[in-house]
């Protein structure tokens, strides 16, 4: 008894309640992420290539080889758990495995070469990535977030592996339907809201009207800005924005963040680029063959057998790629500089201090469970201030782009010089046929000529 008296006398040490207290706060974590993510069990070697989710050369092939086709599902989950949006709009993740299985089915039904769930996955992840390097997630709103991230997972989803165009020139069901205006973003959108109304698969459940009215009007003016006949007038209009000093709409710039994210392959690096490329163009190869049994003309490059690859590449990002992420960076720097400002004049969060978005501490399982706080990679975080005083932030798209173009500018130089080379030996072949069947008393000056370097006129024909 004297013995149970003095240990209850005896005071607690402060690191014995250090520990206490830092062991509490470990459990809480590890109750919450396990309580919602029960019934969406992540492989732990998905989970390994999943750590790389907040870089931009994030490989979403090695992730769908992982996950067994399932690149989509993981990368969406991680993607919502990431800016906790899981807990914060009380999505039960039964309902959500559904939700994104729903999704994976979608994208697979027309077994698209391109326009499949591997995109879906990785216009996603380059969105977040986008949000992430630059710290626009500082200006948004969770349930604009929650928008930006859906729109991203949606934007495709039952894509025909077909343009809008011929859908237009085939008077398709869609086509009908959408008055042959961005035919299929709208099927994208009206398919997936039709989804989600199903109680099995409803995410948005729990959001009040006015947020689902908010989120609605997001997801429909982005998605719909995915349409390439838009992009034109997109550049443009944001080119006046910036020129400006009234602030940005905010669907403006989420909807220039997803459609540079859609058509941002060759923004990446080589080998993911190229896997693209292939997939892209095998996709068009197919639209091709069906038009031409249709007998209609064939749509930019979907002849198999007149699609200069390089050529078509460097216009591609020359002329649509390179402008878009150009005025996408412009657009991103001259938001968060604008926050930076009110930050110094005390009217706003403060960018640096803020750890809500932070990618040591979000609640992804992926960087939860592998990252330490001390170990989390340096590429994910952006500058803030460069020597001049002015926002900056790390592009690495800009590099890639450079880089690319160069490597299918050699591509080109290279192909030009073996259809030379082809060219010549057919001019060589016809000559020779032609010799063949001359007068016996002109053979000898045919062959003489047979046997000399022919050359080729400036076409290179």
């Amino acid at each position: 008894m004297s013995n149970i008296k003095r240990r209850g006398e005896e005071k607690p040490k402060f690191k014995s309640v250090a520990h206490a207290i830092r062991a509490g706060i470990m459990v809480d974590r590890i109750y919450r992420r396990l309580s919602s993510s029960t019934g969406l069990h992540v492989p732990p070697h998905v989970l390994l290539l999943l750590k790389h989710l907040d870089e931009w050369g994030f490989d979403v092939f090695a992730v769908n080889d992982a996950a067994d086709n399932h690149s989509l599902k993981f990368v969406g989950y991680e993607l919502l758990q990431k800016y906790d949006i899981i807990a914060k709009y009380k999505i039960n993740s039964t309902v959500l495995d559904t939700f994104l299985l729903n999704l994976e089915i979608g994208y697979s039904k027309y077994k698209n070469p391109y326009h499949n769930l591997l995109h879906g996955a990785d216009v996603a992840q380059s969105v977040h990535v986008i949000l992430n390097q630059s710290k626009l997630v500082h200006w948004l709103t969770d349930i604009e977030i929650f928008a930006t991230i859906i729109a991203a997972l949606i934007h495709d989803y039952e894509h025909t592996g077909t343009t809008n165009n011929f859908h237009i020139m085939t008077g398709s069901e869609v086509a009908l339907l959408y008055n042959d205006r961005a035919v299929l973003e709208n099927y994208h959108i009206s398919a997936s809201f039709r989804m989600m109304k199903n109680d099995d698969s409803n995410i948005l459940s729990n959001l009040s009207r006015e947020e689902f009215k908010e989120f609605r009007n997001l997801v429909i003016d982005m998605v719909l800005a995915t349409d390439m006949s838009f992009h034109f007038q997109q550049i443009k209009n944001l080119k006046g924005l910036l020129s400006m000093p009234e602030s940005i709409d905010k669907a403006k710039a989420l909807s220039m963040v997803l459609h540079c994210a859609d058509i941002g392959h060759p923004a990446k690096e080589w080998n993911l680029h190229y896997k693209w490329t292939n997939q892209l163009l095998e996709e068009f190869f197919r639209q091709g063959d069906r038009e031409k049994e249709l007998g209609l003309p064939f749509s930019p490059l979907c002849d198999r057998s007149g699609v200069l690859v390089a050529e078509s590449q460097i216009g591609f990002i020359d002329f649509i790629v390179d402008p878009s992420f150009q005025v996408m960076s412009d657009m991103l720097e001259k938001i968060v500089s604008n926050l930076l400002k009110e930050q110094r004049s005390g009217s706003a969060t403060s960018i640096n201090e803020d750890p809500a978005y932070d990618v040591k501490k979000d609640k992804s399982t992926s960087t939860t469970s592998l990252h330490s706080s001390s170990g989390s990679s340096r590429s994910s975080t952006p500058k803030l201030l460069g020597s001049d005083g002015k926002f900056e932030f790390l592009k690495p798209w800009l590099d890639h782009l450079v880089k690319n173009k160069q490597i299918w500018k050699e591509r080109a130089a290279k192909d030009a010089e073996e259809r030379k080379k082809k060219e010549a030996k057919g001019e060589n072949t016809n000559n020779n046929n032609s010799d063949t069947s001359s007068k016996t008393s002109d053979v000898k000056t045919n062959d003489s000529q047979a046997n000399s370097p022919i050359p080729l006129n400036p076409s290179g024909k």
